[in-house]
């Protein structure tokens, strides 16, 4: 979706930085079934003031504040609280770099799928909750949580480091709106157009619905951590659902699109053929694969110039929401992940 000849629905403004130092991002809204749903779900969290998850909002950002070893420390002492919490539930393990990184400066996606089966078996599907679950208090579940929010946004993070060591270009920054508690709708069969294995490649300052709502990994998630000679039936990850519902929830891809490029044209056909060989039709986007598309942001106007390099100059010194705005809401963030009594304002949402 380029929004080229598409009907505009609505502009969101998003001050990024400190009230002092603003950099505004314009976001145009295109008109289509699954926009519509969202941009209702959008306005509904920002004039009923829900909680924007600001620990798990700027990913693969190589030179962000949320650094690999601090994220690593994160996970630590969610192990820790959760070993403390007498669930019946304990976790034997400890994640330093030594044991994070393969040897080629790669994510160890072995230790990280086994992190990922922690947080499943400890708080279980959607629809499906685990026992551990319902038996831990309201800080014992958000230390759960983080078991997963940590292992993505580790992921996310060695990734642009090692790419920025090898392929800057290649870095992988993106930015994930998603508040706390935010209310579900359900995707109608018109919905399920804008999914497809193409659709896995984003394009900068492309936007993208908050669909993935459900616990456990998508397809091209599994297929590129568990490798192209993978069984479903064999996985250390025990959950692979299709979407049904979303939210008001929103990533925006500020990586540059690898569709055309040789290395990416294969792995795709890889992925198709992995699927095939899963006994998956790859054509079915009730599958929900790939990245749904409702708005893009206009990068003249937010940033002058669409050339990657300056937009992420001009992100890494604004690396904080301060606001958002639409037509018809706007939501006021004072607060950041950094301070003190963040877990604690966000253990009380999750009341």
């Amino acid at each position: 979706m380029t929004g080229i000849n598409q009907l505009l629905l609505d502009i969101v403004e998003l001050d990024l930085g400190t009230p002092n130092d603003v950099l505004r991002v314009y976001v145009n809204v295109y008109d289509n079934s699954l926009s519509r749903k969202w941009l209702l779900a959008v306005n509904n969290l920002l004039k009923n003031n829900y909680h924007l998850e600001k620990n798990y909002c700027f990913l693969g950002f190589a030179d962000g504040p949320r650094a690999g070893l601090y994220l690593l420390q994160q996970i630590n002492l969610s192990i820790q609280a959760i070993n403390r919490a007498d669930l019946g539930y304990i976790i034997n393990d400890y994640f330093d770099m030594a044991n994070s990184v393969d040897g080629q400066g790669g994510v160890n996606h072995d230790h990280f799928n086994q992190l990922h089966r922690y947080f499943e078996d400890l708080q279980g599907t959607s629809g499906a909750i685990s026992d551990f679950y319902w038996r831990a208090d309201n800080q014992t579940r958000w230390h759960v949580r983080q078991l997963n929010l940590l292992c993505h946004e580790f992921e996310s993070w060695q990734l642009s480091w090692r790419k920025k060591h090898t392929a800057p270009e290649w870095q992988r920054p993106s930015q994930l709106m998603c508040w706390l508690g935010a209310p579900r709708f359900v995707l109608d069969a018109e919905d399920y157009e804008l999914f497809g294995i193409e659709t896995i490649n984003r394009s900068l300052g492309g936007v993208y619905v908050g669909v993935n709502k459900a616990v456990g990994k998508h397809h091209w998630e599994v297929f590129q951590d568990e490798g192209r000679d993978s069984r479903l039936s064999e996985l250390t990850t025990t959950s692979l659902r299709t979407q049904t519902e979303a939210a008001g929830d929103f990533d925006i891809e500020w990586a540059n699109n690898p569709g055309a490029f040789p290395w990416q044209i294969r792995q795709l056909a890889e992925f198709k053929t992995w699927l095939i060989n899963n006994g998956i039709d790859p054509e079915d986007k009730m599958l929900t694969i790939g990245h749904p598309q409702v708005s893009q942001v206009d990068l003249i106007r937010s940033f002058g110039t669409e050339d990657y390099k300056e937009i992420w100059h001009q992100l890494n010194t604004h690396l904080d929401v301060h606001a958002v705005r639409t037509s018809t809401a706007s939501a006021v963030y004072e607060y950041c992940w950094s301070e003190p009594d963040y877990m604690e304002k966000q253990i009380k949402c999750l009341g």
